[in-house]
Formats: C-alpha cells, structure tokens, sequence
C-alpha cells in the first residue's frame, strides 16, 4: 500500500538517493570498461563495483530487475518501490550521457544481440545470467558485508563473461536503458529486459 508519510522520512530519501548514486557509478564503470575490447574487461569492472558497493553503500538493488522482484513478492512497499526504479534509471541515464561525452564512439554504450547467435539464444543467456545474480543477491542478504560483497561481484562477472559473447551481459535493464535513452539505438532492446524474478527472502539485495 502507498504510505505518503514515508516522503518525510530521511531514511526514504537515503534509500532513493543509494539507488541512483550506486546505479550511476555502476553502469558508468561498466560503460567506461566497455571500451575496451572484448569482454574481459567490463566483466570484471561490474564485479568489482558491485561488490564495492554492496559493501559501502548499505546494500542497494541498483537494478530494476532485483526491485521488481521486491515490489512483486511484497517485500518492499510500493511507494520505495516506484521511487527506487525511477532513481536507478535516472542514474543510469546521467552515467550514460557523462560516458558519451568521453568515450570516442557510441558503440561500447550499447548491449545489442551479438553476431554469435540469435535473439532468441541472447534471451536464453541473458535469463541465465540474471538468473544466478539474483539467486546470489538474495542469498547474500544473509552474509556478513564482506563475504556477500565477494559473492556479488562474482556473480556479476560470471553472467557478464557468460552472457557476454551473445548478449552484451547486461543483466540490469537500468545499464541497458540508459545509453538506449542517450543514443536512441533501441536495437533488441527487449533481451535486455526479460528477467526471471525470483522469490527473495530479504529486502537488502544488491546490484546487477
């Protein structure tokens, strides 16, 4: 249920403003990374972040998908819920737009279906990877901060690295959708939002 009550709370505000700051450095890393060539190196540029940030900033989702999964089970209120997603997304679209300011190209912004299979395989391997992410997210919820920062780092770069070759290893609609907003490329758009979402057992879950 909508409480607009939680509008005065610094606690809420907090949260929102975790959601984009730790969105915004993800996918600016990740982005940064991506110019690289190959995809060794924003796999582990994404881990690496992730872990730092699930460590330092208390856990954020900074990933529409993990929120989602939240709203849909009930673990977090509707309200947090809507503002979070909006405070991911603008964070991913003001990363995007500072990286295309810099990088020489728009190529290493966008995820798109790679030329090693086809949409559908993209799917495949994208569920996957996103898949095991949120698995490990929601399990680490019940680590200790370094233990889980370690465990969703990992999990960040394997799906990356796994998913990578056929589908750019988003595993974050919010990394995908901002340099689609930025560049207006919109090219199989739709692989990178297809996300399982699985049941989690607490509300403190991290990035993808």
């Amino acid at each position: 249920a909508l409480c607009p009550q939680e509008l005065r709370s610094g606690c809420f505000w907090r949260g929102v403003l975790a959601e984009a700051s730790a969105t915004l450095i993800f996918v600016g890393v990740v982005l940064g990374a991506s110019a690289a060539p190959g995809p060794l190196a924003p796999a582990l540029a994404g881990g690496l972040a992730a872990g730092a940030l699930a460590c330092t900033l208390g856990a954020p989702q900074a990933n529409p998908a993990l929120t989602l999964a939240l709203l849909c089970t009930r673990k977090l209120g509707a309200l947090r819920g809507a503002a979070g997603l909006l405070a991911q997304c603008a964070g991913a679209v003001l990363a995007s737009a500072a990286a295309r300011l810099v990088l020489p190209d728009d190529a290493s912004l966008i995820t798109r279906v790679s030329a090693a299979g086809t949409a559908r395989q993209a799917l495949a391997w994208e569920t996957f990877a996103t898949f095991q992410l949120a698995l490990v997210a929601f399990a680490a919820a019940d680590r200790a901060a370094p233990q889980g920062g370690l465990a969703l780092g990992s999990a960040v770069a394997a799906g990356a690295l796994a998913a990578g070759p056929f589908s750019g290893g988003s595993m974050n609609p919010a990394r995908s959708l901002g340099p689609a907003i930025v560049t207006g490329v919109w090219d199989d758009h739709w692989v990178s939002r297809q996300h399982p979402q699985v049941p989690p057992r607490d509300p403190n879950v991290g990035m993808g």
